[in-house]
């Protein structure tokens, strides 16, 4: 790190008191040093715009806490069979044509069994063969399931850490961190790019928030994608009811986000239809260039088409080509 505290290099060696020191610099500061990062590595007004289909939904048997797709809560989200292959192309298609350039899929379970997985990688080939990046998040994979993915030509593979290690026994009980982390190597071993971030206002503080970044920018390879998501409260799962996080707050998280990984797309996730016009144009200028398109992410609510076409008129930003 220089002196002004600027960062023109990848690292994955960021000690606490590092991390910590970023999110305690004054706002105008770390914004200026993220956008300063932003603009070195990317086009400065590209957004890359993807969808999300939840292709198998609710009954999922881990109790994570903001969940309401688990069985384990109270939330009224109905169990449904996996869709067929043919019905998530044609999603596929009606999102390429409102100009998502990367498709993602998620299923609620813990892990996939070999005959859902034969009908995945075929989803993953029909993507692929739109033109569009491909991406899944399944839950915990195999070795061989991650490389069963890498042959149907799956571009990324999502499991996000969810927060740091020391928090995530108040959020999971039903999967260990190192089971995630697990997964993760066994993807980016498989060539697979990795999606992987985590949820905040989740109750946790500050330097929860610090070192869930601090893990992510540590890994031996940056992941790929980093959706950074604001909890989504949903009534019938425990975390409902807990106090909503700062908006600046959640702009320094991106910020940060930014400055430790600077080439990896930041992603401004869930929660974005909870926020105005300006705290997602502070996220962009924080360095957040990516987003979900779609009126849902899995089961919860996102801002309509007409909203982002309206707000990206104003802030001049454009979608990223493929």
């Amino acid at each position: 790190m220089h002196k002004d505290g600027s960062v023109n290099s990848i690292r994955n060696n960021w000690c606490e008191e590092e991390v910590r020191a970023l999110f305690d610099l004054p706002f105008n500061d770390v914004i200026y040093q993220a956008q300063t990062i932003h603009r070195k590595n990317f086009t400065a007004n590209h957004v890359q715009m993807s969808t999300l289909l939840s292709i198998k939904t609710g009954g999922c048997p881990e109790d994570c806490a903001y969940c309401p797709q688990s069985a384990r809560h109270e939330a009224t989200v109905k169990v449904g069979k996996m869709m067929e292959v043919d019905a998530v192309l044609a999603e596929a298609r009606r999102a390429k044509a409102a100009g998502a350039t990367r498709y993602c899929m998620g299923a609620a379970w813990r892990e996939p069994k070999e005959r859902d997985l034969d009908a995945v990688c075929l989803m993953v080939e029909g993507v692929r063969d739109l033109g569009m990046e491909s991406c899944v998040t399944l839950g915990m994979l195999t070795p061989a399931q991650a490389h069963r993915l890498a042959a149907a030509g799956l571009d990324y593979y999502n499991h996000n850490l969810d927060t740091s290690e020391e928090f995530y026994g108040e959020i999971i009980t039903t999967r260990s961190y190192q089971d995630r982390l697990d997964t993760l190597e066994f993807v980016r071993d498989a060539g697979i790019n990795v999606c992987c971030g985590g949820i905040v206002g989740m109750g946790e503080g500050r330097a929860q928030r610090s070192e869930l970044l601090r893990t992510l920018a540590n890994m031996p390879v940056h992941p790929e994608s980093v959706p950074i998501n604001n909890l989504v409260q949903v009534e019938g799962t425990p975390l409902n009811g807990t106090e909503p996080l700062d908006a600046l707050e959640f702009v320094r998280v991106i910020a940060v986000a930014r400055i430790l990984m600077p080439r990896s797309m930041v992603r401004l996730s869930a929660g974005r239809e909870q926020m105005s016009d300006e705290t997602q144009a502070l996220c962009f200028l924080a360095g957040a260039n990516s987003i979900f398109l779609g009126d849902k992410l899995l089961t919860t609510g996102n801002p309509l088409p007409d909203s982002d076409v309206a707000l990206f008129d104003k802030l001049g930003v454009e979608a990223m080509p493929i």
